[in-house]
Parts: structure tokens; C-alpha cells; sequence
């Protein structure tokens, strides 16, 4: 599966195993339409690789769909 995500405005917190974590709300679609939400709560790039353009676009911030701006700002995952 390939999905292409947007970074969005919208923080919450992932309660996973005992542990909080901050996690930024993604939004995006698949290669088929079917809308998405991705949690994320890290993201890396190799140190090989030169991170000025990574950090230039990782600025870039969409306002989130009225659908994302609803959730909640904690969730508990099982485990």
C-alpha cells in the first residue's frame, strides 16, 4: 500500500503500553482515495543524507479537516 500524507496543526497524545507520547496528526490518502490519519510520532532521515531540504518542508503545516481537529487529545492504545 502507498499512501501520500500531509503534516497537520493537530497534536495529540498515544497512551501505548503505559507510556505518553506526543504523536503530530497526518492526513493523506491512498493511492485509491480512501482518506487516512496517521500518528506519528517520529520521523528520521539517514545522517548520510543532507536534512536542510527535510527540515525545510518538515515546517510546512496544514491546517487540519474539521474531521481531524475533532479527535480528541488522548488516546489509549491496548497494550
Amino acid at each position: 500500500m502507498k499512501i501520500r500524507i500531509e503534516s497537520t496543526t493537530k497534536i495529540v497524545e498515544l497512551c501505548i503500553g503505559g507510556q505518553v507520547v506526543p504523536a503530530r496528526v497526518w492526513e493523506g490518502r491512498t493511492e485509491s482515495g480512501i482518506p487516512v490519519h496517521c500518528y506519528i510520532t517520529r520521523v528520521a532521515v539517514p545522517h548520510v543524507e543532507d536534512q536542510r531540504e527535510f527540515e525545510r518542508e518538515l515546517q510546512e503545516i496544514a491546517t487540519p479537516s474539521p474531521a481531524v481537529a475533532a479527535l480528541p487529545a488522548r488516546f489509549v492504545f491496548p497494550g
